[in-house]
């Protein structure tokens, strides 16, 4: 499944989703003056420069292309089960985003702002949950769309966004074997949400401390566990009054409210809307 997202001028977003055996392509003409920053979530893109050059963006990886001597337009085969996003953005909507930053991103000071410049990185965990957000939303109602614009902005912020030395220098992070015992933190969080973990049984349950769990937690996921866990119900709450399957009273209790008044006042919280409103909206 091949779909677009206008964010607005000169700033447009596709997203691919590839259940199939085969291999999804995607072509399109791209003019020069622009940036394009490819997102892979799952799977493998490639992308095919002329008939000798190509080059693959992992699961997990980024790839922000930008050369202002040529156009590069978009030869795209995306692997079977996979989920990529592409941003093409103006360089003019670009600095506009960026004026008071420009010094900060390496290819907008005034020594670079001209000349190509190529960046292949490693999607944080706090990245691909955003584009996860993205890539699944439901674009057939208005308050969709406002949301999804968000969300673009939200994965510019933090792909440009200046990271805490700190962070970077965090010990914690420099361990494979703790960076796997957060993520089954997390996982354990997922499936036990109705009533999830007290932060000691998490600690317990994967062999760290509660300073060092809520510590890595924070690092790796850009958030603290029982905010995880809100955003996380909320999003599982909104995609089950997509589908229509439940009442708003069954979706409560399936992410762990003990009345539906409680379900109502959170979902108001993080949408800005009822759950019967946003339903109402979708018609």
């Amino acid at each position: 499944m091949i779909d677009s997202i206008t964010v607005q001028k000169d700033f447009e977003i596709t997203t691919l989703t590839n259940r199939s055996t085969e291999l999804l392509m995607f072509n399109k003409a791209v003019n020069q003056d622009t940036i394009q920053l490819h997102f892979c979530i799952k799977g493998t893109g490639t992308l095919q420069y002329g008939p000798h050059y190509s080059r693959s963006v992992l699961a997990e990886q980024s790839l922000l292309l930008y050369n202002p001597d040529m156009s590069l337009p978009i030869d795209l085969s995306l692997s079977p089960q996979s989920e990529y996003v592409v941003f093409i953005i103006s360089i003019q909507e670009f600095h506009a985003f960026f004026s008071q930053v420009a010094e900060l991103i390496h290819f907008l000071n005034e020594e670079n702002r001209n000349k190509k410049y190529y960046l292949e990185k490693q999607l944080s965990p706090a990245e691909i949950l955003v584009l996860k957000q993205l890539l699944d939303g439901d674009r057939n109602n208005a308050m969709q769309d406002l949301y999804q614009r968000g969300k673009a902005y939200e994965v510019l912020s933090l792909y440009f966004g200046k990271k805490d030395e700190a962070s970077e220098s965090c010990p914690f992070l420099d361990s494979e074997e703790n960076v796997d015992k957060i993520k089954r933190v997390k996982q354990l969080v997922i499936n036990n949400m109705a009533e999830p973990p007290t932060l000691q049984e998490l600690a317990d349950d994967v062999g760290l401390s509660v300073s060092k769990l809520k510590e890595g937690f924070k690092h790796i996921y850009g958030e603290t566990v029982f905010t995880f866990l809100f955003d996380y119900k909320m999003e599982y709450a909104r995609k089950q009054l997509v589908s229509r399957k439940f009442n708003v009273a069954e979706i409560s209790y399936q992410i762990g409210y003990s009345t539906p008044s409680h379900f109502i006042h959170a979902f108001k919280k993080k949408y800005g809307t009822t759950p019967k409103q946003y339903v109402m909206s979708l018609t």
